[in-house]
This record gives C-alpha cells, sequence and structure tokens, in this order.
C-alpha cells in the first residue's frame, strides 16, 4: 500500500474552499482542484470518497460546533427558573448571540460556503436547522414562563416559523455583504433590540 504524500490533505482543502467559494458546489470542478492542489483526481476520490465527501470535509466540522453551541446556549437558558427566564430572554439571547458572531468570523469562508454555496449538498437547509431549534425552544420558553402557545388572536405556528427566518437571514447577512466583525456586532445588537421588541408584541396579543 502507498504511503500518502504529507500536506496533500491539506492542499487539496485549500484549493476546494477557493474552487467552491468561487463557483459554488454544483459548477465546482474536481479536476480544476486537483490540478490546482497538484494532485490528481484520485487522490481526492481516495481520501474524500467523492464531491459532496470533500465539500464535508470543510463545512462538517464547523457545523457540528455551531450546533453544539447554539443547543447549549439554549439548554442552559432553560435550565433557569420561570422568573429567570422571563426577565433575562432578551439580554440572555442578545449577549449568547454575540458569541456566536465571535465564531461565525472565526470561521468566515466556511459560513461564506454554507449561505451562499452549499446548494445541491445536505447543508443546504443550514439556516432552516437553526430556525427550527429555536422555535422548538421558543414554545418551551412560553409554556415555562406561563405564556400561551395555543393559537389566539391570529397568531399561528407559521407566523413565528416567519419571524424566526426572517430574524436568522438578518443575522446572516452581515456575513454575504462580507462586513467587518466590529460593524456585524454593532448590527446584530441593533437587531436583536428590535427582534426582541416584535416578538413581546406578538406574545402580548
Amino acid at each position: 500500500m502507498r504511503k500518502r504524500v504529507e500536506g496533500v490533505r491539506e492542499r487539496i482543502l485549500e484549493c476546494a474552499m477557493e474552487e467552491f467559494l468561487e463557483k459554488g458546489y454544483t459548477d465546482a470542478s474536481l479536476r480544476t482542484i486537483a490540478e490546482k492542489a497538484e494532485t490528481s483526481t484520485n487522490s481526492i476520490y481516495v481520501r474524500f470518497g467523492d464531491k459532496e465527501g470533500l465539500f464535508s470535509a470543510i463545512v462538517e466540522p464547523v457545523v457540528n460546533e455551531m450546533k453544539e453551541m447554539f443547543q447549549n446556549i439554549q439548554e442552559t437558558f432553560h435550565s433557569f427558573d420561570a422568573e429567570t427566564q422571563r426577565r433575562e430572554v432578551g439580554q440572555y439571547s442578545a449577549g449568547e448571540m454575540l458569541h456566536m458572531v465571535d465564531y461565525i468570523y472565526d470561521n468566515f469562508n466556511t459560513f461564506r460556503l454554507l449561505l451562499d454555496a452549499s446548494y445541491g449538498t445536505r447543508f443546504q437547509n443550514f439556516v432552516d436547522w437553526m430556525v427550527s431549534i429555536e422555535e422548538e425552544y421558543t414554545w418551551k420558553w412560553m409554556e415555562v414562563t406561563g405564556g400561551a402557545p395555543e393559537l389566539q388572536n391570529g397568531m399561528t405556528r407559521d407566523l413565528y416559523h416567519m419571524v424566526y427566518t426572517s430574524f436568522f437571514e438578518g443575522i446572516f447577512e452581515v456575513v454575504r455583504h462580507e462586513m467587518s466583525r466590529e460593524d456585524a456586532k454593532k448590527y446584530i445588537s441593533m437587531l436583536c433590540k428590535y427582534h426582541h421588541a416584535g416578538f413581546l408584541a406578538l406574545c402580548s396579543q
């Protein structure tokens, strides 16, 4: 069995990142990636299986860490007593969202891939996953704090889904527009205030 040449995997991943960012997953070429990495397409297949395997090798570690982080944020908040949850929901959410901004900017190009270059992969609905988790824990929060998750006054789960989708899409606009980390934190802090005030207005109905 031939020994794998050291450094080839890293070169492939680096060149794949460039190719996926430039062309998106669907139009990216393994041949082009191999040429830029000074290797063969066969070496890509051996190491990563196929094109989606290569894409996954880049984004999946970040996706898994982001999911764990987001889940832990939710679980930690919902371990608080009802009064603390009621009182701190806005401040807690805004603070933790800024921590997530740091993680996003520490892995900026990977999130560019997830948002705008993942169509055709199992990662293309990444934002939808975050929305579904937020929805799930929102209903838990309403139950714990004495809210009424039952539908009333025209409120529906579909409307909540629309609200959270617009919120998370808004958050990731800072990546799509390649804002600085400083500006991203400023705008997302303002967005959180806007979202929280609107959310409370809907709940009060």
